[in-house]
């Protein structure tokens, strides 16, 4: 038996200031913070179990909602960060999440529903993941599992298959019904993945404006200083020149 104590969310916070000691900006530090406790908070939950559909939420949940960050070389720092805290690596994350995704490459929107059919019998690679979660007692459904679904179903749609909120809501309903969890969170989970998408990229928007215009109003300050200092030192530069009896030609 473990007796090990359960770790706290401040020493995952602890883990991943100790592998990404720089600041993180503004804006994007809610989606860090958030994602930390999140995949904390699952690791020690008795009930979960690690699959590549969650790896692949998470990884998208990152490089989604971190796009646009400055300076771009801390981004990978940041996520070795958050799966050193857990006790993993982002390669093991990463490689899951990439193995998973392109197991739907070639494949169309009605091939992976086709996976959803009769689970009961097992497979290999994702129909494997699917028949398992399906198959536990006591699955521990979280929202990177929703996300991981949805960019599994976002990688085979077409644009119209995913346009309308109310089709989306219905299919993913069914494959929730299909993996024998609650159909409650996942379509939600999923259109608040959606919304928060739209949302964070205005808010990128905005941020884009506003470091231009505050990088304007540098370069403006800059060019006004230097045009006060020129119109000082030019008659100075005179009045020496004639001081010492020469022509300030």
């Amino acid at each position: 038996m473990n007796n090990a104590p359960v770790r706290t969310v401040s020493d995952a916070k602890r883990d991943f200031y100790a592998h990404h000691t720089r600041p993180i900006n503004s804006i994007y530090r809610r989606v860090v913070d958030e994602l930390m406790v999140e995949m904390h908070l699952l690791s020690v939950n008795v009930d979960f179990a690690y699959d590549p559909i969650y790896a692949l939420g998470i990884v998208t949940t990152f490089d989604r909602f971190m796009v646009g960050y400055e300076p771009e070389r801390d981004k990978d720092s940041i996520f070795n960060g958050l799966c050193r805290s857990i006790n993993s690596t982002p390669e093991h994350y990463r490689g899951d999440a990439e193995a998973i995704k392109a197991s739907v490459n070639g494949m169309s929107l009605g091939d992976l529903k086709g996976l959803f059919e009769n689970l009961g019998d097992g497979g290999d690679g994702l129909r494997g993941t699917l028949a398992s979660v399906a198959g536990k007692e006591k699955f521990k459904y979280s929202r990177p599992f929703g996300i991981g679904l949805y960019t599994l179903v976002e990688a085979v749609a077409t644009g119209d298959d995913l346009k309308d909120k109310e089709t989306v809501e219905a299919l993913f309903n069914t494959l929730g019904e299909k993996l024998n969890m609650s159909t409650d969170k996942l379509p939600k989970d999923v259109e608040l993945y959606r919304s928060n998408l739209e949302k964070f990229a205005q808010a990128q928007e905005v941020m884009k404006d506003m470091v231009a215009a505050d990088r304007k109003k540098r370069e403006d300050r800059k060019k006004a200083a230097e045009a006060e200092a020129e119109a000082i030192v030019e008659p100075v530069a005179a009045a020496e020149t004639s001081e010492s009896g020469e022509s300030p030609e």
